[in-house]
């Protein structure tokens, strides 16, 4: 197999003999915004990884933290070993299981041959996904990039959820750290239990070591102090460069000069400036996720959110799943509230009654929707039961999502037909996709910036106590 020549930014992975001596490099075989990702070989005894040199700071720590924090979990992708240096002079290096699929290549497989997955089928990917979620949620760990191609899938069908380079530690880990390989895991049929290890943040190292909880935050603190210039929560790997509609827009969104400056850039969220205030290190950001499957307050550009923003990522995976077509395909974060709109009604006080405290509410209005099409339109020739799973998921109102751990108690899941043995379900290769599978519509680093409003019609500007206010007809 021939060697890739390695881009302009990712010589190191190649000329760092600590990585050399314990792995093999095999080639490139993924590339994002803030990482790259090689297929290697672990010379102690030839087992497959993926070695992702991560270019950004903040981002790798992230990872680092949240992986750590779920080790153990069978439906989260194990990291294997990482290799870290102080003086930032090196990308970080994270060694994860190498796995040859994921649900975008599932989805596009099925799409290719006219039809649709089987309902027993979508139950066990369900589960999987739910399990993932669910034990990220019970160990305050936020995802917020939750989409097919992040949900890798092994050889034997168990989905592991995988780069959480944009993950939010909502606490401090906790260390009940049992020393579990990931590869001696549970039944995919048996609860799991959360499982936290710490090791040395400074080195890699060939076991895990434990530490008791202080040592660990005292190393930890170390090289975190290095990056609190980052710690305003940059966009990692965000592909479509904008946060809310209005609150971090560019003159992409809205090309007329009298709107530029009214509202703070990406870039100063990410800084922690906004309104010519220093915010508090760790605010949250709007500027996360992939558009599509982007949660409703965030568009809006809310910087006070939770772990609803998964359910409602989880709720258009789902609808994914079951229909083989993404559910709200929109070519900018206008078009994606509308798209949203237009099947789920308005999106008011009566639906969301938390909305007027989002930043871009009352800012951007559209049309009243009088006959919204309605998920069942969006799921034809599902089951009623599979779309009430849809629609527990993609609420307006955040507090009326429901929780990964109450969908795994779902009767949908207990009733026939039942959820087919993982060993059972049809793994496609990433190889199979074609070029109009959903993910790689969905890798959205060029879709370019949101400046088409053509789509909306009459687009009618109003000035307003807050500023101004864009409607669309």
């Amino acid at each position: 197999m021939a060697i890739e020549a390695p881009s302009s930014r990712s010589w190191s992975i190649y000329g760092r003999a600590e990585i050399a001596e314990r792995y093999e490099v095999l080639g490139r075989i993924g590339s994002g915004a803030y990482a790259d990702v090689y297929r290697g070989r672990r010379r102690s005894d030839g087992l497959a990884v993926a070695l992702k040199e991560v270019h950004d700071a903040q981002s790798a720590l992230r990872e680092i933290d949240a992986l750590r924090a779920l080790r153990g979990v069978p439906n989260v992708v194990p990291l294997l070993d990482h290799f870290w240096r102080d003086d930032g002079d090196d990308d970080a290096v994270l060694v994860l299981e190498l796995l040859p699929s994921d649900l975008a290549a599932v989805i596009g497989a099925a799409r290719r041959s006219g039809e649709p997955i089987p309902a027993a089928d979508a139950k066990q990917w369900m589960l999987q996904i739910l399990r993932a979620v669910d034990a990220c949620h019970r160990n305050a760990v936020m995802h917020r990039d939750l989409k097919p191609s992040n949900l890798l899938i092994s050889a034997g069908g168990v989905v592991k959820l995988a780069d959480f380079g944009q993950a939010r530690m909502l606490q401090e880990p906790s260390f009940a750290t049992p020393d579990i390989s990931p590869y001696e895991q549970g039944s995919q049929n048996e609860p799991w239990i959360p499982q936290q290890y710490a090791a040395d943040e400074t080195e890699s190292v060939k076991e895990p070591r434990l530490l008791s909880e202080d040592d660990y935050l005292r190393e930890l603190d170390g090289v975190r102090a290095k990056f609190t210039q980052y710690d305003t929560d940059k966009a990692m790997s965000l592909q479509d460069g904008d946060a809310s509609c209005l609150a971090t827009c560019s003159t992409g969104d809205i090309e007329e000069d009298r709107f530029q400056g009214s509202y703070y850039s990406c870039e100063e969220a990410e800084e922690g400036i906004v309104g010519g205030e220093e915010e508090d290190l760790g605010a949250l950001t709007s500027c996360v996720g992939t558009r599509w499957f982007r949660a409703p307050e965030l568009l809006y550009g809310s910087t006070n959110y939770g772990l609803e923003v998964d359910l409602w990522s989880l709720g258009c995976i789902f609808a994914e799943l079951l229909s083989l077509e993404p559910l709200f395909p929109g070519s900018s974060d206008l078009d994606q509230l509308s798209r949203i709109i237009s099947v789920l009604g308005d999106f008011d006080a009566e639906s969301c009654p938390s909305c007027s405290k989002l930043p871009d509410y009352g800012k951007i209005t559209f049309t009243k929707v009088e006959n919204p099409t309605g998920l069942e339109a969006c799921l034809p020739n599902r089951s009623a039961k599979e779309v009430n799973i849809v629609k527990r998921l993609l609420c307006f109102d955040p507090a009326s999502r429901a929780t990964a751990g109450e969908l795994l108690s779902d009767q949908y899941f207990t009733e026939e037909p039942l959820p087919v043995p993982v060993e059972q379900l049809r793994v496609p290769a990433r190889d199979e996709q074609d070029e109009s599978s959903p993910e790689e519509w969905g890798d959205f680093r060029d879709l370019g910036s949101d400046s088409d409003l053509d789509e909306f019609g009459t687009m009618g500007v109003t000035t307003n106590e807050k500023g101004f206010s864009i409607r669309f007809e």
